[in-house]
């Protein structure tokens, strides 16, 4: 049986809060610029309290809470890779440059092959 998935709609308010996030980002913004008479520390305050707004104004919307729901699970995951220890890693990296050796001999080889077969033997360029 095929699993379906039931997407949530997106409601007036998540709306609303999106549309917030996205302005409190631009007001950041703007007033990064508008404060530079101000000296760095009070622009750099302003630019940081306006993100921070929008995180959490784009936190508490539905795609927000999706957004973090899917990052644990993307976290949770991660924990359960099954890392290889140093001595695996380095034979592996020594035979994948081995195989690249390999290759690059073996298509250097049929290239200089078909390179004589073509110009020499057929049509006696040399």
């Amino acid at each position: 049986m095929a699993s379906t998935q039931v997407e949530t709609v997106s409601t007036a308010a998540d709306k609303a809060k999106l549309v917030l996030a996205a302005a409190l980002v631009v007001g950041a913004l703007v007033g990064f610029y508008l404060m530079a008479s101000r000296g760095p520390i009070v622009q750099w305050a302003v630019l940081v309290v306006g993100l921070a707004a929008a995180v959490v104004a784009f936190g508490v919307s539905e795609p927000g809470k999706q957004l973090v729901a899917f990052a644990r699970d993307a976290w949770r995951e991660v924990k359960k890779v099954v890392w290889p220890t140093r001595k695996e890693a380095v034979q592996m990296t020594a035979y994948v440059f081995a195989f690249v050796v390999v290759m690059a001999l073996f298509l250097w080889l049929t290239d200089k092959t078909l390179e004589w077969v073509f110009y020499d033997l057929i049509l006696g360029w040399r």
